[in-house]
């Protein structure tokens, strides 16, 4: 599986990345003094400054030298690709070997563009280190940048407050921290009071982020069409629009305001899921004012295990959370990485129930089609019960094509016709011939792949692939996330409409057929994994006894040569 996996997701992660945002990262707060800046006069001062032809100069200079490290890292690492493996066998060991040293020259040039670049492309290396699909070589290298996000002087920010609201901080907020908390690509938090005493987290954007996004996405268009002319079977230009959509819609935080309060009456009916309360009076397109939250990071499990609260049982409710999000509502969040994610341990809760799971950054949402989610659905439950036909048939309605035959390996870990029981991953015979047929794949055929795919699909896969890694990290089992996705999908085929799969949204007729439905599959699945036990146990004592004739033979062997 982990080679199917990381040869569709090399790409795919590149994909996947240009999409992936980091916000408010959800860091557990500290407490800082509560202070006033004396006076502002200079925040005005550059203000007054930060327009005009000189500024324009200097960001034209900025950008030209940011696109200059951009086209130098992108030419080396394309002569390294070229010449390093011209000659070699791309089906033999010497191939992959040098192919996995180039992997890690390229991956340390691509740390140091984002160290120097920062803003999107640091950004951009944090997305692709979050996904363990690509090589290891470049979650290794690049994972080093989840940390990277410096903090800006509040000084420099101030600005951003003068041309939103035009008015200083003090003025809004009856304290404020200059000290932030959390700090990220884009962005940074500092934490605040309202004039009522309400606690807040104040999410502010860094100045000067729009004229550096129309140049970066400037110079990605132009490497992805030389990436075209030198790599012809390398098509990924339709990345750059994608990546510029999301973008815009992540610069825009009346955008995630929405996401946030949308998000939050989907999951009134579950109280354990929190969503930040936003408070749009003090929320513009640059500012977002919310609710401060406490809580650890949801993979710190000594913080988890110190406050009581059970990894596991986090784990499950993460995994059946998100699924909802993906079957029934249709609306999903694009970054759930373990810096938007925090627990919060309710005091006034016992059982193993006895936290909250608070959900931050709500800038990256993917709403998927109807079309998409019914199909999506249709999978899932297909993937399950290894039910080839509708696997086929819903892989080509997701724009899978030829290759859906891989998408039960790359979900589940088994292949269709797999011996293995639900939860396992295939056995080493299976591991083998699946590897033989991947060695046959090309990068046009990734390509292909990913051109091919309804643009939900990308990401899905991201949202998958970072939940279940959060939900293995903190013990969980294959099937435990296996089985939160197939509930979510059975009951998202039976709403009466996208949305919350509660009772009194969905009804009691659409309720009741979601829980028989679900009820029968599991009995299905029940007994499939009866007659696949039943097989391997056949199989075992077929063994057994060939083992035990075997060595009686050899023994009546040896006593008819020692009576000659």
């Amino acid at each position: 599986m982990v080679t199917v996996r990381r040869l569709l997701g090399v790409v795919a992660a590149s994909a996947i990345s240009v999409t992936a945002a980091t916000s408010y990262t959800g860091t557990t707060p500290y407490a800082y003094p509560i202070t006033w800046n004396p006076q502002l006069a200079s925040s005005k001062l550059r203000l007054n400054d930060s327009i005009g032809p000189v500024a324009d100069v200097f960001s034209a200079g900025r950008g030209f030298i940011r696109s200059s490290r951009a086209v130098y890292a992108f030419a080396a690492n394309s002569l390294d690709y070229k010449i390093s493996l011209r000659g070699f066998d791309e089906k033999s060991d010497a191939y992959y070997d040098a192919r996995n040293k180039v992997h890690l020259r390229a991956a340390k040039r691509l740390l140091r563009l984002c160290e120097k670049n920062r803003g999107f492309y640091i950004k951009a290396g944090q997305s692709v280190a979050s996904m363990h699909q690509v090589p290891k070589e470049f979650v290794s290298t690049l994972s080093v940048l989840q940390d990277k996000a410096s903090f800006w002087s509040f000084k420099d920010l101030e600005v951003v407050f003068l041309e939103e609201f035009g008015k200083d901080v003090k003025e809004l907020f009856e304290a404020f921290d200059e000290q932030p908390i959390a700090a990220a690509s884009l962005a940074q938090v500092h934490r605040g009071f309202l004039k009522n005493g309400q606690e807040v987290a104040v999410k502010v954007q860094y100045p000067g982020l729009q004229k550096q996004f129309a140049t970066d996405i400037a110079t990605m268009a132009f490497l992805s069409k030389a990436l075209a002319w030198i790599f012809p079977d390398y098509q990924f230009e339709w990345l750059v629009g994608e990546f510029e959509k999301n973008v815009v819609r992540e610069l825009d935080f009346t955008q995630e305001a929405d996401n946030a309060d949308r998000t939050a009456k989907s999951f009134a009916h579950n109280r354990n899921v929190r969503i930040p309360r936003i408070f749009r009076e003090l929320s513009t397109k640059r500012v977002l004012t919310m609710e401060f939250m406490e809580g650890c990071k949801i993979d710190d499990i000594k913080s988890l295990e110190k406050a009581g609260v059970d990894p596991k049982e986090v784990a499950s409710l993460l995994a059946a959370i998100f699924a909802e999000m993906i079957f029934c509502h249709g609306f999903v969040h694009g970054d759930p990485h373990p810096g938007n994610l925090l627990v919060h341990r309710d005091p006034s809760r016992s059982g193993k129930h006895n936290f909250d799971i608070v959900i931050l950054d709500h800038g990256l949402y993917r709403e998927l089609g109807e079309k998409f989610r019914t199909n999506y659905c249709r999978l899932w439950r297909a993937l399950i019960l290894l039910d080839a036909d509708e696997i086929s048939e819903t892989g080509r309605n997701l724009g899978a094509g030829q290759y859906a035959r891989y998408l039960p390996v790359i979900f589940t870990g088994r292949a269709i016709s797999s011996k293995s029981s639900f939860g396992q991953l295939m056995t080493p015979e299976e591991a083998k011939v699946l590897k033989e047929d991947v060695r046959r794949f090309t990068m046009g055929d990734v390509s292909e792949w990913l051109q091919g795919l309804d643009r939900e699909f990308l990401t899905v896969l991201r949202t998958d692939n970072l939940v279940r890694s959060i939900a293995y990290r903190l013990g969980a089992t294959r099937k435990t996330c296996l089985m939160a996705y197939v509930k979510n999908a059975v009951s998202g085929l039976s709403l009466g409409h996208p949305g919350s799969p509660d009772l009194y949204e969905q009804g009691l007729l659409a309720y009741t057929k979601a829980k028989f439905d679900y009820a029968n599959l599991r009995i299905r699945l029940e007994f499939f994994e009866f007659l696949i036990a039943a097989y391997q146990w056949y199989g075992a004592l077929s063994r057994l006894k060939a083992r035990i004739y075997c060595n009686l033979s050899l023994k009546r062997l040896m006593n008819i040569s020692v009576s000659s």
